[in-house]
């Protein structure tokens, strides 16, 4: 054999023994992979969040006799980096729900919902029988906004962050601000001389 081809068959094997190793692991174990807002923070702030408001007087009064509509506004973002605040916003809104203290309307599907309803009522191919008529939707009586801020500080090879979430239930009727809260999460991390 010339020298290229035993080269080539080096290289194969080399590369081939080269594999990625996936294994699944608990989602609720702590993610330390990275001083980046993670799945654990999304975890504990969706959960402190709504512990917290179910556990206030005032929503218990509110909740107290009837389960009212509600809607959750998606977070906004006001940090440095990307955080899908929608999968927050869903998390939340889940766990409300589960609670059977609340019910919702999904103010991001009106649209699909407004072409359904307009198909059903209006196109030639829907039975006009079945269809579900205009204007029985019920409107939301609370809504559930807040935002997501950090600080992020640097000094030398150490760097800390600091993530704050603050939440509010408005009722739409009077503007009254029913509920508030907010919870924090810091993290810091050290970088060895030799990034090990």
């Amino acid at each position: 054999m010339n020298k290229g081809v035993i080269a080539l068959i080096g290289l194969a094997v080399v590369l081939g023994g080269c594999s990625n190793t996936v294994n699944y692991g608990d989602a609720q174990e702590a993610e330390t992979t990275t001083i980046d807002f993670g799945s654990t923070d999304l975890q504990k702030i969706a959960s402190e969040m709504v512990d917290s408001m179910l556990m206030s007087g005032s929503v218990a009064a509110i909740t107290r006799d009837s389960r009212p509509v509600a809607f959750v506004e998606t977070i906004k973002n006001k940090t440095s980096e990307h955080i899908d605040t929608e999968s927050i916003t869903d998390s939340i809104s889940t766990k409300m729900l589960n609670s059977g203290k609340f019910r919702f309307v999904d103010m991001d599907r009106v649209e699909s919902v407004r072409k359904q309803l307009n198909f059903q009522n209006n196109d030639e191919l829907a039975d006009q029988s079945s269809a579900i008529q205009f204007g029985k939707m019920v409107g939301a009586q609370y809504m559930l906004y807040g935002n997501m801020s950090s600080i992020v500080k640097q000094a030398g090879s150490k760097k800390d962050v600091y993530y704050k979430m603050t939440m509010r239930l408005m009722d739409l009727e009077t503007g009254i601000i029913e509920w508030a809260d907010e919870t924090e999460i810091r993290k810091n991390e050290s970088k060895s001389f030799l990034g090990l």
